[in-house]
């Protein structure tokens, strides 16, 4: 997600290192660590099996306001379509609850007066949503997010969970970050997980995880959410490293690959573990390349979805 508008104030880069190995303690394998050797020595790993993605062609940046499609050819997840909010028969996960939270509504540029609308965070008041980014040559964020959080549900569905969207590009625009929120409080979510993909600065890289500080002001208590979430989002965060080779973003969150926020409402307001993940960085030609391939993105839905997998399992 771009860092502009609802939930997106530019975060204060981090400071306190208490928790730089976190992740590679908790699950960074050599493997994991491997891959980040193979990224900063390769560059970009590509998105199936070694043999690459093709580089995004340069242009200037797409209008949020009227995105355009440059997916590539392989952008259809595999497999028979899943249908929303059902469950396998069996499977370890069966009596599980899954929320995906993607983010951003395909149509929200069609309705900014909607969207541009304030809601209480707790904290304060944010706008209701945004567009979101885009790639350069327009593939936007909320194209990416949908297309991940459809092959999760087919990939969690499998393993027995029961999956639900925030929305499915299935609604006129939104729903608000509140509302998003209360989706997965009234699902009673073993774990909700928002995905986003980032608009910072041309060569800043990688992905991050967002996890929830303590906050307790107006309608946000994250007290009771907050070691849940960040146990939750330690495992993707390694998951994500070992099976996209991927490395942590080298913009925010030293090395890491999580980052703490307070001024978010989908986490404020949230009752059930929760964390966002950007993907990468949609404003970057290496890291658009992978978030334009199909093989990269099922990477990336596995790579979450085994995360949330070894949560539930605790």
């Amino acid at each position: 997600m771009s860092y502009v508008g609802p939930d997106f104030d530019p975060p204060q880069p981090r400071r306190n290192r208490r928790r730089t190995l976190t992740v590679a303690v908790a699950a960074l394998v050599p493997g994991a660590l491997l891959g980040w050797v193979m990224y900063e020595a390769l560059g970009d790993p590509g998105g199936s099996g070694g043999s690459g993605t093709a580089a995004v062609r340069p242009s200037s940046p797409a209008s949020d306001s009227a995105p355009t499609d440059s997916s590539t050819s392989d952008d259809k997840p595999p497999g028979p379509t899943p249908t929303a909010d059902s469950t396998s028969a069996s499977g370890p996960l069966q009596g599980k609850v899954v929320v995906i939270d993607p983010g951003h509504n395909p149509n929200n540029f069609q309705h900014t007066a909607e969207i541009n609308r304030k809601v209480n965070i707790g904290t304060n008041w944010k706008e209701c949503d945004a567009t979101g980014t885009s790639t350069n040559d327009g593939y936007t964020e909320a194209k990416f997010t949908l297309d991940v959080a459809h092959r999760m549900r087919t990939l969690l569905q499998k393993q027995g969970a029961t999956v639900k969207f925030t929305q499915d590009g299935d609604r006129s625009w939104g729903p608000c970050v509140d509302e998003r929120a209360e989706i997965g409080n009234k699902a009673d979510a073993d774990a909700v997980v928002s995905i986003h993909a980032d608009g910072a600065g041309a060569g800043q890289r990688g992905f991050h995880v967002i996890l929830p500080g303590k906050v307790d002001a107006g309608a946000a208590d994250t007290g009771p959410i907050v070691t849940p979430s960040r146990d939750l989002g330690e495992r993707i965060a390694g998951s994500f490293v070992r099976v996209t080779g991927n490395a942590p973003s080298n913009y925010i969150g030293d090395g890491t690959g999580l980052v703490t926020r307070k001024d978010l409402g989908g986490l404020n307001l949230s009752t059930v573990p929760k964390v966002f993940i950007e993907c990468g960085n949609m404003r970057d030609t290496k890291d658009a390349a992978l978030l334009t391939s199909g093989a990269w993105r099922q990477k990336a839905a596995q790579g979450i979805s085994e995360g949330i997998v070894s949560f539930l399992h605790g």
